[in-house]
């Protein structure tokens, strides 16, 4: 395998290495000063959780949605026992997604992302004989303080459909800030 090594006088060095199959590839980089990412820049806190047990819903009351089983959970970020609640630990943009499923048929569904303990975004599904609401946002969280949410409110009290495929939450870093 061949390589080009250039040398920084203070910024370390770069590494441009030849592929090991022959082929054509080809390196661009922009002719003004600039950063290349790097998974260091795009690495973070990422987890997938579902609802593994049905929870009551009042009707038309703001309720917090519990998502108790992970799927994964990069970095311990996902409380999934007491808050149910995302604190990534990495500052950045954070693509947020969830999804509500009603147990039985229903007049309506408000899913709901809060941030921080208020009302970021929300989605609302007319009613049908079933139904699963979902929504998805892009959320600038600091790394500290900042947490996310999942809330849920159906117009008719009656229980969530607890399944992986139907009610699921999940979050990940897409930019660091």
């Amino acid at each position: 395998m061949s390589s080009i090594v250039i040398q920084g006088d203070t910024s370390g060095s770069i590494t441009v290495e030849a592929p090991s199959v022959a082929g054509t590839h080809t390196l661009t980089l922009p002719k003004v000063t600039s950063t290349l990412a790097t998974t260091a820049d795009i690495s973070g806190p990422a987890f997938s959780a579902y609802q593994s047990s049905s929870q009551t819903l009042s009707t038309s009351t703001n309720t917090k949605i519990q998502y108790q089983t992970e799927r994964f959970d990069t970095n311990s970020n996902y409380d999934n026992v007491t808050n149910y609640r995302f604190t990534p630990t990495v500052e950045g943009y954070y693509q947020v997604n969830a999804s509500l499923g009603v147990g039985a048929s229903a007049t309506g569904v408000y899913t709901q992302i809060f941030k921080n303990g208020s009302l970021y975004e929300g989605s609302y599904d007319a009613g049908h004989s079933t139904i699963t609401s979902t929504i998805s946002s892009l959320v600038y969280l600091n790394g500290t303080t900042d947490y996310i949410e999942i809330y849920g409110n159906f117009g008719s009290g009656q229980v969530t459909a607890a399944s992986s495929s139907q009610t699921w939450f999940n979050a990940v870093l897409v930019r660091a800030a």
